[in-house]
């Protein structure tokens, strides 16, 4: 089982990186949206794979 990220982290820093300036009801709106996707994702991320399928498509010219 995975840990949940630290998505208040995440957000800081991407405001740093982005030279955003975000209030306090965005952060929180954030947060509540990437934890909504976060839980709506992890159905998909633990379906159970083959180990030998490829993870990406490969293009053959």
């Amino acid at each position: 089982m995975h840990s949940q990220p630290d998505w208040a982290a995440y957000i800081a820093q991407m405001e740093q990186i982005l030279a955003l300036e975000l209030d306090e009801a965005r952060r929180a709106e954030l947060l509540v949206q990437f934890n909504r996707i976060a839980a709506m994702a992890e159905p998909l991320m633990a379906f159970p794979l083959d180990d030998r399928l490829e993870v990406a498509g490969v293009f053959h010219p």
